[in-house]
């Protein structure tokens, strides 16, 4: 089974292009998506992050306060790096275990979603790194249409690599400035030189 890790720059059309995967079918694992499972309530590292946050980033009925905690963690990099160490070891066991289940069942092709995959030294553990990437200006206009203002999106992207860094180390980049058709004719070439079925 080959295997690619699928990164880029938040905003840059990382979650437009795994859509499109999975409607091909190729199987496909969201890091974020595991990461929003970890803090559904009920959970175990939803009672480690009350233990280091506090109570100021739940709800009264016990709901995680999503924005309040990312206020918290993207102002402050030493409180950043308390929840990685709650949230990034979990996060590696799915995603690894996901892998080995499609391993088991010999599937062509896997990709792993991974924002920070270049930043936590995760490129060695795939076949290959796929950077999805866009103008900055494009990307702060994305993400100013997400309602952010200009200081949330500063600190958003100051938490990652550059762009640039991003593609200088992957191995294949898809650019996210044309329509979608073009993004899914770049994936379409990537997947086929991966070994995907041409009319997969």
């Amino acid at each position: 089974m080959r295997t690619i890790g699928l990164t880029g720059g938040i905003g840059t059309g990382k979650s437009t292009l795994a859509a499109w995967l999975r409607r091909v079918g190729v199987a496909l694992v969201d890091t974020d998506e595991l990461a929003r499972a970890l803090v559904e309530p009920g959970q175990p590292a939803l009672v480690e992050i009350r233990a280091a946050f506090g109570s100021a980033v739940f709800d009264p009925d016990g709901q995680l306060r999503r924005d309040a905690l990312a206020d918290r963690v993207f102002s402050d990099a030493e409180a950043r790096g308390v929840l990685e160490g709650i949230l990034h070891p979990r996060i590696h066991a799915g995603w690894r275990g996901q892998v080995a289940l499609w391993e088991e069942k010999r599937l062509p092709l896997a990709v792993v979603v991974i924002p920070l995959l270049f930043e936590k030294g995760l490129e060695t553990s795939f076949d290959r790194t796929l950077c999805v990437a866009c103008r900055p200006s494009t990307q702060w206009e994305r993400l100013r249409a997400r309602g952010w203002s200009e200081v949330e999106i500063q600190r958003r992207v100051a938490a990652q690599l550059p762009l640039t860094e991003k593609l200088r180390r992957a191995d294949r980049v898809i650019w996210t400035e044309g329509s979608l058709a073009l993004l899914e004719e770049q994936g379409r070439r990537i997947l086929v030189a991966e070994g995907w079925p041409a009319d997969g």
